[in-house]
């Protein structure tokens, strides 16, 4: 794996940054984490629990904020920013078609491609792909193995599915989206009515919709509309294996934790924020820019701003106060048995 860089590139890549201390080293050979980083490499200090390892790491250049107090040893570089896990970030982009590098734009002999079809210039199809009736792909998209498009989808410019991605027909995926391995979009809504004895399914004829710029992590599955469709805004990123239901409008800007699961009919404005494994009601509207912490079980409709905890979820706040409570009531059973109120 190439993670190599000239100071020169470093450099050009994160010009704001102030040195401090210098290295014989003409380029880094890799990135590590404090603790593990050897003479040749670089690391960065990106949370402040992690500072005390600062002094003692042997990486050859390190990312430091500005109000870091400390020394290089010597052969040693600092890099100061103001936020050095944005220039990390900035330096493993730049990396990233060097250690994944683009497949080459070309439809793989083994995959199906349907000659009503259309398949822009610059697009990979790769092995043993499905891309049904009248499905579009737009310029320069990457379409990994082993995905499944669906009849009449569309595919944006500069996507990218990862291996095993399905489509289902239909739905519209706009420019610049990232799925990774495992995403089922348009999966069909979990609806039945009980008839009787007997659970009827009711189809669900609808679509999913996943606007710019979102990106969709691993095995998570968003269901198609009953009769409209399901949306996603433009820029909002979800973690792995999340359940997002039929007919759910998630706003733009949105962040979705893993693990999450998402009722139908639910609508997030936005800039919503939601931790992991927490669940939502079906038919809620959760206002803008609204907070939930993980494991939360939302049941109402929650006001924009909001931040949320618990089962049932109460305000932050009102939240961590009970919290503390309840860790003190066995200390104050225990006052209680040893000192019984007189009858």
């Amino acid at each position: 794996m190439n993670l190599r860089l000239t100071l020169d590139e470093i450099f050009n890549l994160v010009p704001e940054a102030e040195t401090e201390g210098a290295t014989p080293l003409q380029e880094i050979a890799g990135i590590a984490s404090l603790e593990s980083a050897q003479t040749g490499d670089l690391s960065f200090l990106g949370n402040s629990k992690y500072k005390s390892f600062v002094a003692s790491t042997e990486a050859s250049v390190v990312l430091l904020p500005h109000d870091y107090s400390g020394q290089p040893n010597p052969n040693q570089l600092y890099l100061r920013m103001k936020e050095p896990s944005r220039g990390l970030a900035t330096l493993c982009r730049f990396l990233e078609d060097r250690v994944f590098p683009p497949s080459p734009p070309t439809v793989h002999e083994t995959a199906f491609v349907d000659p009503s079809a259309e398949i822009g210039r610059g697009v990979s199809v790769g092995p043993f792909c499905y891309v049904g009736s009248d499905v579009r792909i737009g310029v320069n998209s990457t379409i990994g193995s082993h995905c499944h498009l669906g009849d009449h989808a569309e595919i944006g410019e500069s996507c990218k599915l990862h291996p095993g991605v399905k489509i289902l027909s239909r739905c519209n995926i706009h420019d610049r989206v990232i799925l990774n391995a495992g995403v089922v979009i348009g999966s069909e809504g979990y609806g039945f009515d009980q008839v009787g004895e007997v659970h009827e399914k009711v189809p669900h004829l609808g679509k999913v919709v996943i606007e710019e710029d979102v990106e969709i992590g691993a095995n998570t599955c968003i269901d198609r509309a009953r009769f409209d469709e399901t949306r996603i805004g433009t820029g909002t990123k979800i973690d792995n294996l999340v359940q997002i239901g039929h007919n759910v409008k998630i706003g733009k800007g949105c962040l979705i934790v893993a693990q999450v699961g998402i009722s139908g009919s639910v609508e997030f404005e936005d800039y919503v924020v939601v931790g992991g494994q927490a669940g939502f009601a079906g038919h809620l509207k959760v206002g803008k820019g609204a907070k939930i912490a993980g494991q939360a079980g939302i049941t109402k409709d929650v006001e924009a701003g909001a931040f949320l905890k618990g089962n049932p979820a109460l305000p932050f706040q009102l939240a961590q106060r009970i919290s503390v409570l309840q860790r003190k009531l066995p200390e104050l059973f225990n006052r209680f048995a040893e000192n019984p109120s007189p009858k």
